[in-house]
C-alpha cells in the first residue's frame, strides 16, 4: 500500500503561480507512476497529468499544457506540481495518485489540497 500526503494549495490571484507537492510513502518501489487530477465543484474529477517513475515521462492535459509542470524528486518520494498562468477555471480540489502498471487503476489517492484562482 501507498500513502500519499498533498501540500501547497492556497488562494491566488489569476496570473499567478503555485507548486503542490505530493510525498509518498509505503510501496513505492512497486510504482509504474504518479498522476495530478482535479475536481472542480459540481463537475467530474479530471486528469491533469502523471509522471513515470522509471524515465520520468510526463503526460499533461490540454488545459494545462504549456502552463503546469511535473516533477519528482527520487530522494524524498515526493512529486510536484508546478502550475503557472493560473486561471480561475483551475480552481479544484487537487489529488495526487499512484499507479502499478501502465493503463492500470489508479488505486492510491491522496486527500486533496485545495486551490482557489481569484479574478
Amino acid at each position: 500500500q501507498v500513502q500519499l500526503v498533498e501540500s501547497g494549495g492556497g488562494l491566488v490571484q489569476a496570473g499567478d503561480s503555485l507548486r503542490l507537492s505530493c510525498a509518498a510513502s509505503g510501496r513505492t518501489f512497486s510504482l509504474y507512476d504518479m498522476g495530478w487530477f482535479r475536481q472542480a465543484p459540481g463537475k467530474e474529477r479530471e486528469f491533469v497529468g502523471r509522471i513515470t517513475l522509471s524515465g520520468g515521462d510526463t503526460a499533461y492535459a490540454d488545459s494545462v499544457k504549456g502552463r503546469f509542470t511535473i516533477s519528482r524528486d527520487y530522494a524524498k518520494n515526493t512529486m510536484y506540481l508546478q502550475m503557472n498562468s493560473l486561471k480561475p477555471e483551475d480552481t479544484a480540489v487537487y489529488y495526487c495518485a499512484t499507479r502499478t502498471r501502465l493503463n492500470g487503476v489508479y488505486t492510491s489517492w491522496g486527500q486533496g489540497t485545495q486551490v482557489t484562482v481569484s479574478s
